[in-house]
């Protein structure tokens, strides 16, 4: 059996560094916020190259909480994209402004700058460009139209951990980036956890307030805020791993270029790519073909897991008919979420695992 993701190995090596720094929280008391939280947010600021890092619960929180910073609420208009996880556009929704599409470009899976213009109303107020499966959008375009027309940028880097644009962490270049811990995730916590990384101060110290019940001090509540903290325990555990995040990411892009030796002779496939100025840093390996269902019938036929990211854009998801989009608006998107499928990606692959997938794979096209 191969596993998409191997959750118990990837803690094996390091089991009693994580025991100890648990201890130490349990020991010192400081189990919602405290230094062990203090310590990761000026660990990961440091990392993605910015004056500041807050954390929050999720990476949901981290989206929703940046949107209520910047003002954004009923209204108003913000620009993503449908081929994303949901929690993207309800961070939106539920601060009660809109989400307004923009199609993929077809090679990246990315927000695609050039349909900007084409969703822009007086009404918008934010775009959020979505880092999907690590691999960053095309931050250039996108920062200089939001600079023409006076709108803030706020980067989903949720699968894009230590992935870099033009030289720059993704998270360090718009006006903030939220961040999900969420276990799977290539810098991931013991639970759920999120965070946001900004240059701007103001913006800081609002979502600061916000995600502990809007308190400026002790008892003193300036804004109406939430529960919003991340516990100590996923501070340090933080700390501890995103020192192993670069090594562990240059061993995912290892892999992918073993799975791109492998398969790039298969026309039958699409393969992810990397994009000139962007470092990709596979939090998911996702190959696209009109065959998948055949594929995933030979994937379960020989014991090998898989993710199918994601197959109903969320601009079809029931939870969002009252925007009235239907089947045919965003065509790329709806495409490739009937042709993508992602293959088991994680630090610790070893090279028989990703030659039994590429076997399967091969068998499938008869190769």
């Amino acid at each position: 059996m191969v596993p998409f993701q191997d959750m118990k190995g990837r803690h094996v090596a390091e089991r009693e560094a994580y025991l100890k720094v648990i201890g130490d929280v349990i020991d010192s008391g400081e189990l919602a916020g405290g230094r062990y939280v203090e310590k990761f947010e000026r660990d990961f600021a440091t990392y993605c190259g910015v004056a500041h890092a807050v954390g929050v619960g999720s990476g949901t929180e981290a989206l929703w909480l940046t949107l209520l910073a910047m003002g954004i609420g009923p209204g108003d208009e913000v620009i993503t994209v449908p081929m994303s996880f949901v929690a993207t556009v309800e961070a939106i929704c539920l601060t009660g402004a809109k989400p307004v599409f923009v199609d993929i470009d077809p090679h990246t899976y990315t927000l695609d700058p050039t349909a900007l213009h084409g969703a822009l109303t007086h009404r918008a107020k934010a775009i959020i460009p979505v880092h999907l499966f690590g691999q960053p959008a095309d931050m250039a375009p996108i920062l200089e139209f939001a600079r023409q027309h006076g709108l803030r940028v706020i980067e989903d880097a949720a699968q894009a951990h230590g992935a870099e644009c033009g030289g720059q962490k993704v998270g360090s270049i718009g006006d903030a980036g939220c961040f999900s811990f969420y276990p799977a995730k290539n810098l991931g916590a013991m639970g759920e956890a999120g965070a946001v990384v900004t240059g701007d101060k103001k913006l800081a110290d609002r979502i600061q307030k916000l995600r502990n019940h809007g308190q400026s001090d002790k008892n003193s509540h300036a804004l109406v805020g939430w529960n919003c903290r991340m516990d100590g325990i996923q501070g340090a555990v933080l700390s501890l791993k995103l020192q192993r995040l670069d090594h562990e990411n240059q061993m995912r892009r290892c892999h992918a270029r073993m799975y791109a030796e492998k398969l790039s002779d298969l026309s039958e496939l699409d393969l992810p790519m990397e994009a000139s100025g962007r470092s990709h840093v596979f939090h998911i390996y996702a190959i696209r073909t009109p065959a998948r269902d055949r594929l995933i019938l030979n994937f379960r036929a020989n014991q090998i897991e898989f993710g199918v990211h994601y197959p109903v854009p969320i601009h079809l998801q029931p939870a969002f008919h009252h925007l009235g989009l239907r089947l045919g608006d965003f065509p790329i998107s709806e495409s490739y979420a009937k042709e993508l499928v992602s293959l088991p990606m994680f630090p610790e692959m070893e090279t028989e695992q990703i030659d039994l997938v590429v076997r399967a794979i091969c068998t499938t096209f008869d190769r």
